[in-house]
């Protein structure tokens, strides 16, 4: 898009946010050329992709594992996620990066990822008759 081949992309967003964010001018200049949409602001909001984790009933380690888990949900970890990654954090007391912020607050979609699940063999068979690679 930047190099204006086409008109629009979809993408997730921290990738631009890395751009804006960049030390390198040029990179930086690639960015400021592109804006963000989130559509379905007046519906069911925006898909937002997840990281999910759990732990087995049969995990050996289980209290190790659940550790883990509150760490990664911790606001250390979160801020790392948002000021490192440019991910938007999971836990409400840790803010977005200011890149981030400044694409403006979005209703995301609150569809249960199980049911990306038990679509996708339907989806599968939908984008190859659409020829999608």
């Amino acid at each position: 898009m930047a190099a204006g081949v086409g008109d629009i992309a979809i993408s997730n967003t921290y990738y631009l946010a890395r751009l804006l964010a960049s030390d390198k001018p040029e990179e930086r200049a690639i960015g400021e050329k592109l804006g963000v949409f989130f559509p379905n602001q007046g519906d069911r909001g925006t898909h937002v992709n997840i990281s999910g984790a759990g732990v087995l009933k049969s995990a050996p380690n289980k209290d190790n594992a659940v550790k883990l888990l509150e760490f990664l949900v911790s606001p250390e970890a979160q801020r790392y996620f948002a000021d490192i990654s440019f991910e938007y954090p999971v836990n409400p007391a840790v803010k977005p990066h200011p890149v981030l912020a400044n694409f403006g607050e979005f209703k995301q979609d609150t569809l249960n990822a199980a049911t990306f699940a038990a679509n996708s063999l339907e989806a599968s068979k939908i984008m190859d008759r659409a020829g999608w690679k």
